[in-house]
């Protein structure tokens, strides 16, 4: 959604709705917010052509899946290399998230592992990707704000 103007109140209303009931039919969130089902609708269709809607994926624990650790490996990359990086990341299974970065580190790179033996093999195979100079490995001890994006909806929506 980058570059695109911002969501207006309905919309927040509507995403906020969808929080709630990530899988409530659009006759459902028509009740909830007084609207036509059509309307309803429409506004569904614009997020999605919007890219406003994101995967599912995120609100799946990777505990879960049998992979109980996470750690954020910090990552430095050569110059003009970052696109070869991050074709590289992207084929280990257990990268579950990359952002580019300013400043002094070019990549934070999410990994979750089975156990601190497999988070070694993960740290290692970042590490070993062409264009990698070097990385730093830390555990994420504890999560104290899970992802969310709620208290911006609320305010966009004029709560």
């Amino acid at each position: 959604m980058t570059g695109q103007e911002p969501l207006d109140a309905l919309d927040a209303e509507l995403l906020l709705a969808l929080t709630d009931e990530p899988r409530a039919p659009v006759a459902a969130l028509a009740q909830r917010l007084g609207l036509s089902r059509n309307t309803v609708q429409a506004r569904l269709g614009k997020l999605r052509r919007r890219s406003v809607l994101r995967s599912f994926e995120r609100r799946i624990d990777p505990a879960a899946l049998g992979y109980p650790l996470s750690a954020v490996i910090t990552t430095r990359v050569r110059q003009r290399r970052l696109e070869e990086v991050a074709d590289a990341l992207a084929r280990i299974p257990e990268v579950v998230e990359v952002d580019g970065l300013s400043g002094d580190t070019d990549l934070l790179v999410r990994v979750v592992a089975t156990d601190a033996d497999d988070l070694y093999r993960i740290a290692g195979r970042v590490l070993a990707a062409p264009g990698v100079e070097r990385t730093s490995t830390a555990l994420v001890m504890r999560e104290l704000v899970r992802h969310r994006l709620t208290p911006l909806l609320r305010r966009s929506a004029g709560d």
